[in-house]
């Protein structure tokens, strides 16, 4: 981004912005092919390719993006990006700022919509003036709907799943926690751990460890688990039961591989997502969207219930219905069920 900076919604500045992204596919002549995917709060611009430095694992949505997949590499040019705020390339509360340290503490609090004009920024830099399709799920899918909404003109088609107009008391409730219980650490420094220490991994792992149980589903939880002792263990005599190991695993994984900064302030942008902020209120601002919109949902998602998705299809011109995932997994669908939204992009993109 230009060395002018950014002014954030919130009325904060970053004096200057870097974004990292990766591409695939090949941008035709007038720029006309360009499709933006959108991550989640813990992804990154990894979303294809296999395993390899800085990318422990394979790209998140692997079996999406290729040559003829649903986003079909061989037709068009794929951009992701690494969201502002997070912790793999683009300006984050790890980046250094102006006098050499990390901006830890002193990073500012952003939205949704400042992360948009980021992106925004990259597509001017790229030649990009309108993406043939943007798309995304769960913090994904609230980009999506910013640039649909914010920049109607620059979105031929888009792609929404697993997330609503605007966050929910249940939702911002859930993230709060997570919050409070990396702040609450100790070894949080308010902030300021970069140079002081591992960090505050403990909390940082709770955190994920609830953000993980809503992401999953009781019936997937309960199949799966039960009330299974873990190997070896007895719960009766100190022992976990399965699910708590579970949860701990998963907790440990992001540990190894994410920010604890980072995981605060993509939770509290996500609690700030609102459509209908300064615009009127949600009906207000998506009656401005000209975008051809398909909304997807996991029937059993219980962090952006299936209910959020029909009513964004409600309130979208073209009231097109929400394509529902049956799926027992949650919210996660959107990334484990490849098949299903595989269909529904598929969809999307032919028009």
């Amino acid at each position: 981004m230009a060395p002018g900076g950014l002014t954030l919604e919130t009325g904060g500045r970053l004096p200057t912005v870097d974004i990292a992204y990766e591409t695939w596919g090949t941008l035709d002549g007038g720029a006309t092919n360009a499709v933006l995917v959108e991550h989640a709060l813990t992804g990154d611009s990894h979303a294809a390719g296999p395993a390899g430095d800085g990318h422990p694992t394979a790209g998140w949505w692997d079996r999406l993006i290729g040559p003829g997949a649903p986003i079909d590499t061989d037709r068009f040019f794929v951009v992701c990006a690494n969201v502002l705020g997070g912790c793999q390339g683009t300006t984050g509360p790890s980046s250094l700022a102006p006098d050499g340290r990390p901006f830890g503490s002193r990073f500012p609090r952003i939205t949704i919509r400042d992360q948009v004009e980021v992106e925004a920024a990259l597509a001017d830099a790229l030649g990009i003036e309108r993406w043939a399709a943007a798309v995304g799920g769960s913090m994904g899918g609230m980009r999506v709907l910013e640039w649909i909404v914010s920049w109607p003109s620059r979105v031929a088609r888009a792609v929404v799943l697993s997330v609503g107009a605007a966050a929910t008391a249940d939702e911002i409730a859930l993230c709060s926690l997570q919050s409070r219980a990396i702040r609450a650490d100790p070894e949080f420094r308010d902030g300021d751990y970069y140079e002081l220490g591992p960090g505050p991994v403990r909390g940082m792992a709770i955190a994920r460890g609830i953000g993980h149980l809503s992401y999953r589903s009781s019936v997937e939880l309960e199949s799966r688990f039960g009330r299974a002792a873990q190997d070896g263990e007895d719960p009766l005599r100190r022992g976990r039961y399965a699910v708590e190991s579970y949860l701990e695993h998963h907790g440990d994984k992001l540990v190894a591989r994410f920010d604890p900064n980072s995981y605060v302030v993509l939770s509290e942008a996500m609690n700030h997502h609102d459509v209908g902020r300064c615009r009127g209120g949600k009906a207000a601002a998506l009656s401005r969207v000209t975008a051809d919109v398909f909304v997807g949902g996991v029937a059993t998602d219980r962090l952006y219930p299936i209910a959020l998705q029909h009513e964004l299809s409600e309130l979208l011109p073209g009231r097109r219905p929400a394509f529902v995932i049956d799926s027992t997994v949650g919210h996660d669908g959107f990334l484990v069920e490849t098949e299903a939204v595989g269909t529904l992009v598929r969809a999307a993109l032919a028009r």
